[in-house]
Formats: structure tokens, sequence, C-alpha cells
């Protein structure tokens, strides 16, 4: 009896070489990345600054011609296609919202450019509204609402158009942080609710952390890694991917660098003439911070700068409880403890 092939999910969006560059000769601001979005999926594209994950995000969507390769949306290619014709809808960090128009005639406002008569426009865009929870502030104007209740008619005024997939640049940038978090998880919720494919760029590993089924690490217009939340914090592949996802202290050993969770490593009074091993190694602590559930221990390596303006190298999360029993002094001589299961390699 033949084994059945495994259902996988279609993907909604491949980018296949995808390049941008601004000036000839100069490094591309996008270099070639292969890229698969599943169907229905949360993904979002992280990085520094000046990464590329924007200028992908704008290429998608339309607004940034592609220098070399394509852009398949549901297997069609729409590298050429102009941005109305994609199949995609933009929302921008901004929100941009007309200030002169109220609520209902923002989200309706493409189907009036495209002619639609007034009443169904309206009927459309009420029932969207309706569906954000902002049917009751549908008169009001931009001005008069909050940022969580823009953001709500920015979502509405993207899904009038019943995109394949919908961009997100940088959504939640603008407003506070409690309304940051409250939104995410609104974010969310709608995209199971719509069965949309979602794509997200953002700087803040926690925003995407909380948000992707799929995330897409990026430096210097390359994709580093990609993956799950739990995989790509669990097990960055490089360097880079442990420093920026924060969390992770990247230690030199005789056969490589590996990366330690911080809250991972246990620290212990220093043992005189105890050599640095695979599981251990000294260090003197250079800053200690209480964070309520746990007390944040920096350090660095003994014979390092530890002037008032020294950055410590390496950081452990020592539980609050664990501390009060052994607190530690600045200026301390300690011992960093982590078993193998804890240790990543990291690639070269």
């Amino acid at each position: 009896m033949n084994a059945k092939t495994p259902v996988t999910p279609r993907d909604a969006v491949e980018l296949v070489a995808l390049t941008k560059s601004y000036a000839a000769g100069a490094k591309p601001a996008v270099d070639g990345i292969n890229l698969r979005i599943a169907s229905g999926s949360y993904c979002c594209l992280l990085g520094p600054s000046g990464c590329g994950k924007s200028t992908t995000l704008r290429m998608i969507a339309g607004h940034e011609s592609v220098t070399a390769g394509d852009i398949l949306l549901e297997n069609r290619n729409i590298t050429d296609l102009p941005a109305a014709a994609r199949g995609t809808a933009m929302m921008f960090q901004s929100f941009a919202l007309f200030p002169h128009l109220s609520a209902l005639d923002n989200v309706a406002f493409s189907l009036k450019m495209k002619g639609v008569d007034k009443a169904t426009r309206h009927k459309q865009a009420a029932d969207l509204l309706e569906r954000v929870a902002m049917g009751h502030l549908s008169a009001r104007k931009p001005g008069e609402l909050s940022g969580g209740q823009q953001q709500r008619v920015a979502l509405a005024r993207a899904l009038i158009t019943q995109p394949r997939v919908l961009l997100l640049d940088e959504p939640l940038s603008a407003l506070d942080p409690f309304l940051r978090i409250q939104m995410r998880a609104e974010l969310r919720r709608w995209q199971k609710e719509l069965g949309l494919t979602f794509i997200h760029v953002t700087h803040s590993q926690e925003e995407a952390m909380a948000l992707a089924d799929t995330m897409v690490v990026m430096n210097h217009g390359v994709i580093e890694q990609m993956g799950s939340p739990h995989e790509i914090y669990n097990r960055p592949v490089s360097e880079f991917v442990a420093r920026f996802m924060g969390g992770h202290n990247v230690l030199a050993t005789p056969t490589g660098k590996i990366s330690v969770r911080t809250d991972h490593m246990q620290l212990a009074p220093d043992v005189p003439g105890l050599a640095d091993g695979a599981g251990n190694q000294r260090a003197v602590i250079t800053d200690i911070e209480y964070q309520g559930t746990y007390v944040l221990v920096g350090l660095q390596h003994p014979g390092e700068d530890r002037s008032a303006s020294a950055t410590a190298e390496i950081s452990v999360m020592v539980p609050e409880a664990a501390f009060a029993a052994r607190p530690f002094q600045l200026g301390e001589s300690v011992q960093l403890h982590w078993s193998p299961e804890a240790a990543h390699v990291l690639a070269h």
C-alpha cells in the first residue's frame, strides 16, 4: 500500500530571489531572498533598522519596484502588477486616515473611487466597522478617536478591498505601551477570525513573538533565520540572531561560540583555582537590577574593563527568592554555571 503524501498548507506568498538595489554597485537593500509564507498564517518580518524588512513589504505591496526576482501570490506572479491589482492591502504605521472624513467615509473611500454607489459602499463599510467594534463611532472623524480606535478604522478600510493578504507596516509603533499590548491581542484575534494571511513588519522582538506563526529575522538585506518564535528564541542559528532576540548570552568556548539563555544560567561563589570548563566560567558582577520576580545580574569576564561606563557582557536572571537567600554584591567574583543541554552551538 502506498504511503499517503502529507498535506502541506499552500503558500499565500512566495518570494523568489527577490532583490532591491537603489544604486549600481551599492550593496542591495534586499539581497536575493527566498521566502514562502503559508496561507492563513501570521508572518512577522523582524530586524534592526536598515535590514530590508520594510523594503520587502513595500515590494510585496507594489509600492516599491523590484530590481530582480519574483513575487507570487497564490502561484500568480504579481511582480509587475500595479498595487491595486495584486490582491493585497496595506495598513500603514501612521494609519493615513483622511482627517476631514468620518470613520464610515474613510472605510468606504476605496469603493467610492471604484464607482460603487453610496448606499452599497456605506453598507459594506458599516458592516466592517461593526466587525471591529467601531459601528457606534462611525460618524466620528479621526481627530475625535483614540489611537486604538483609529487603528480599528484603518483595519476596516484595508479589509473592504477583500484582500488575500494584509500587509502591516509597524502598525503598533505609534501607540502607547499599554495600548500596544491590547492591540496586538486584537490583531491576532482578527487574523484568526478572518482567516487571512498577515505579513507584519516590526522591530520589536516581543511583538513578533506574541503575534507570529512564523518569524523572519533579517539583517543587511538577507534572511538570517526563519521559523516559529519558539524555535528562533531557543535555537538561534547565529550570534546575530542570539544577540538581537535578547535573553541570551553569547560565550566563547574552546570549541566555538555558544548561546545560553539568561534564565538557564546559575551563579555560585567563586572557587579559587577552579579553571573554566565546558559548563562554567569565572566572572565579576558589574550590575544588579531588581526586576520583581527576578534579579538581573550583569557580569564581565575577569580582566575586562569594569569602569562605570562599561557595559555588562553577560546577564543572569536570578529568581527573587534565590537572590534573597544568597545576595551577591557588586564587584564580587563568581562562577557561572550551565548544563550541557542549555548550551546551543552557534554557526560561524
